[in-house]
């Protein structure tokens, strides 16, 4: 069975562990509503996304 050959030092281990460190989600503002929404996701308030491009895909119809 394999062994390690050196002791893992100090740097080593912290700069593994800080790569698993928890970070807040970037939000972002919905251009339609305003509300905070994930990137990527369909606005959960009013049901739009917006591309790049600036085309607006309505997700949600409104009742």
């Amino acid at each position: 069975m394999a062994a390690p050959k050196r002791r893992t030092s100090k740097m080593k281990q912290r700069t593994r562990l800080a790569a698993q460190a928890w970070r807040a989600p970037k939000l972002r503002k919905c251009q339609n509503c305003g509300s905070s929404t994930p990137g990527h996701i369909a606005c959960p308030n009013c049901g739009t996304y917006t591309t790049r491009s600036g085309k607006e895909i309505v997700v949600k119809a409104e009742a």
